[in-house]
């Protein structure tokens, strides 16, 4: 008998947002859960989180906005400034996904990490500080912080790597505002910047897989 494959990544619409699912044949009961960036889909991160934990689910998501020819996790007003109200919508929703997602799907939420770049980083941050011990390791790529006010949060038990682009202008000057945020609600940040722009790639790929050692080596210990 043939051997099963893995779940192929088909465009899955049974819950609030759409997603495709990746389970590996040879599964390390890690999962990955990947927010993209605007003006794209669901579809491209999965070669970054395969390169980054080949052996991990994968949960690629889509955002619920549509802009230009892809989409987007919440509305905004200019690059650098959001609507709040969609932004709170959206991580609500977005918090009642995951736990349904996992429940569906068998993920161990313990051993989970939520990969978010640009505005897919921006609505990971924010379900963190809104609804504070759902997402407790998060790796995000040229992110900054968008919420105007933030309710009390417990972050004492998240772990956060933030990667910045030295060459990104519009976003980099934002991040240590991001870092100190967290930091501020409790949160160990393990903060970089790279010779990048806003583009995120192999180097991404490699500090993430490195923090993840460290990490894992933490929680042995």
């Amino acid at each position: 008998m043939a051997e099963k494959p893995p779940e192929d990544g088909f465009l899955r619409r049974d819950l609030p947002f759409l997603y495709r699912l990746y389970r590996p044949v040879n599964a390390s009961g890690e999962c990955l859960f990947l927010l993209h960036g605007s003006g794209v889909d669901e579809t491209t991160l999965v070669a970054l989180g395969r390169q980054i934990a080949p052996r991990a689910v994968l949960v690629a998501v889509r955002g619920r906005l549509a802009q230009e020819d892809g989409f987007r996790w919440f509305a905004r007003i200019t690059p650098t400034r959001f609507e709040e109200e969609s932004i709170r919508t959206e991580a609500d929703a977005f918090a009642g996904f995951i736990t349904a997602a996992a429940k569906r799907h068998g993920l161990n939420l313990a051993r989970t990490i939520f990969l978010g770049y640009s505005n897919g980083a921006n609505l990971v941050s924010s379900v963190m500080l809104l609804h504070s011990g759902l997402i407790e390791r998060a790796a995000l790529l040229r992110p900054m912080p968008v919420l105007d006010d933030v309710p009390p949060a417990d972050l004492s038990k998240a772990r956060v790597l933030i990667i910045a682009g030295a060459d990104d202008l519009t976003y980099a000057p934002f991040a240590p505002a991001l870092v100190a945020l967290l930091e501020s609600h409790g949160a160990e940040v393990d903060a970089h910047t790279i010779a990048s722009g806003h583009e995120i790639g192999d180097r991404d790929a490699e500090i993430i897989r490195q923090w993840l050692a460290g990490a894992t080596v933490a929680r042995a210990g």
